[in-house]
């Protein structure tokens, strides 16, 4: 709930272009509260129905948030926590974390958080470690495309984060956003006539912004863009 009411807070908030996602203590997220799982084991069929949609509606916050996101991640990184850095744009990953899916050790499912994961690694791989359970490391996270970048310490996963930060923060922030909605909206389209009209509507759109007038005149002058925003 509290994650929900930050994103929500976040997608209202103009003057934010970049959210990174990390967390304190021994691993990013190790899985469900065991005192919550003793609960939901009790839990009725409408109950456990309430309780999966408010997750699934937090991730998709996430997931459509319209500012560019990273998670930082650091230690074990499991179940849930797993969908949630699915979520991202991007994710950092140190080189001692370990991931799994363990639902199935429980007799459960990753069913909540799977159209997440699925859109991370793919079916092929997801169907492996959505019936196996087990654990993997970081290359391997990397080598499914779960992690983009694997840092050695706590160090270099700040410096890796804070170098993106940095080169996002030289793009145009609405032109940023805009981007992000190309690959949410057209990720799974067949490529056809109504989707390439809808580029080159989009294309047109942008091309007589005040955000790409300012942009192209800086390039021309061989000078740093003004956006104009809080950063």
């Amino acid at each position: 709930a509290e994650l929900k009411d930050a994103f929500a807070d976040l997608q209202n908030c103009p003057k934010t272009h970049v959210v990174v996602l990390s967390a304190n203590g021994k691993s990013f997220s190790a899985g469900a509260d065991l005192d919550w799982m003793k609960r939901a084991a009790a839990y009725s069929f409408e109950e456990n129905l309430a309780d999966g949609q408010k997750l699934s509606d937090m991730l998709n916050d996430l997931y459509n948030l319209k500012q560019l996101t990273i998670a930082s991640v650091h230690g074990a990184v499991m179940g849930g926590g797993l969908g949630l850095i699915s979520c991202a744009d991007i994710i950092i990953g140190d080189r001692a974390s370990k991931f799994a899916l363990s639902e199935v050790n429980l007799g459960l499912i990753p069913a909540t958080i799977s159209p997440f994961v699925l859109a991370a690694i793919g079916a092929r791989q997801a169907k492996r470690y959505f019936q196996t359970g087990e654990f993997f490391n970081a290359e391997t996270a990397h080598s499914i495309g779960l992690i983009h970048e694997i840092a050695t310490n706590d160090d270099q996963r700040e410096e890796t984060v804070n170098r993106i930060i940095e080169h996002a923060l030289k793009s145009a922030p609405k032109a940023m956003k805009q981007a992000k909605r190309l690959a949410l909206d057209f990720a799974e389209m067949p490529i056809n006539d109504d989707l390439r009209h809808e580029t080159v509507k989009r294309i047109a759109t942008i091309r007589t912004s005040d955000e790409a007038a300012t942009g192209l005149t800086a390039f021309f002058e061989k000078r740093k863009a003004d956006w104009g925003q809080d950063v």
